[in-house]
């Protein structure tokens, strides 16, 4: 049974908004594994201002988690104490802009950037039409597909403190590295610049559908999964690891590693967060007795086991 946060008084503490606040706030439905117990308190601003206020009215001593479309995101079965920020509408504007830009923000989907960018005729944005998540996550992890990462093409970030301070962040100040952020863990991204380069819009369409086509081949992008489970080790592709050390297919309850791609878990079912965690803790037992690699996570697990 999936345990509920309770509170009675964490709301009260909170400063008045225009957006909506929301207690015990089921998460599940809000992640692509389809498990975990709910946010304390769930907030959706209605735009940069609102947000700003709230985080500068909020208690430092609240917990403040930000979530993205929960493509790359596990939950746990307790659920997450104090406030969950999700950015809905005013965050997902993509705009095309003069010198081969495009400025998105942190709510705007990965592909949706990759749109407005081939439809613009600028180029070296193709890769993020193989994240299945948002710029905000794609910012926070470094994300990246097919020899490309967003620290390759990311000029500046806005983000706001917990305080509800603006900030503006060059590509050297958020010290990226493989799948890595190295800005404050606090400062929430809202929008960032991104710079490519001329092409040509039939190319880049072309590019973008051999993505799509490399993606629906090789990925079980059409199940309940969380994405890429384990960063890949320096030189090593981790579902290599995974494969020789015997995870292929293996199963705890309602969870599994994918037959297809085995850096890649699935909710088959009725799989609890805790089934999902601790049967890529099993993956990483055996990756480490096999070949002596510790495999480190991608996937971000919040929240608290039940």
């Amino acid at each position: 049974m999936v345990a509920s946060v309770k509170s009675s008084s964490l709301i009260e503490r909170l400063p008045a908004v225009r957006g909506e606040l929301v207690e015990n706030a089921p998460m599940a439905p809000l992640t692509w594994f389809r498990v975990g117990g709910p946010a304390e308190v769930l907030f959706r601003p209605v735009d940069f201002d609102d947000l700003a206020a709230f985080l500068a009215g909020t208690p430092e001593d609240v917990p403040v988690t930000v979530v993205g479309v929960g493509s790359n995101l596990l939950v746990r079965d307790g659920g997450i104490p104090g406030v969950v920020i999700r950015l809905g509408k005013a965050f997902m504007q993509v705009e095309a802009l003069e010198g081969h830009r495009i400025r998105a923000g942190a709510a705007a989907l990965d592909v949706a950037v990759a749109r407005a960018a081939q439809e613009a005729g600028i180029a070296g944005l193709e890769f993020y039409r193989g994240i299945p998540g948002s710029i905000g996550g794609a910012l926070r992890m470094n994300g990246g597909a097919y020899e490309r990462e967003t620290k390759d093409v990311v000029i500046e970030v806005v983000a706001y403190d917990r305080r509800g301070k603006r900030h503006v962040l060059s590509n050297a100040e958020l010290h990226y590295t493989y799948r890595h952020c190295g800005a404050p863990g606090d400062l929430i991204f809202v929008e960032a610049l991104f710079q490519g380069r001329a092409g040509d819009k039939a190319e880049i369409l072309a590019r973008m559908d051999e993505i799509t086509s490399r993606r629906e081949e090789t990925q079980p992008i059409r199940t309940r999964t969380g994405g890429s489970t384990f960063k890949n080790p320096p030189g090593q592709k981790s579902w290599q690891l995974i494969d020789a050390a015997g995870g292929r297919g293996l199963r705890r309850g309602a969870a599994q590693v994918s037959e297809l791609h085995c850096n890649f878990l699935i909710n088959t079912g009725q799989a609890t967060a805790a089934d999902l965690e601790d049967l890529g803790e099993e993956v990483r037992a055996r990756v480490k007795s096999q070949s002596g690699v510790t495999l480190e996570w991608e996937i971000k697990r919040i929240g608290e086991r039940a």
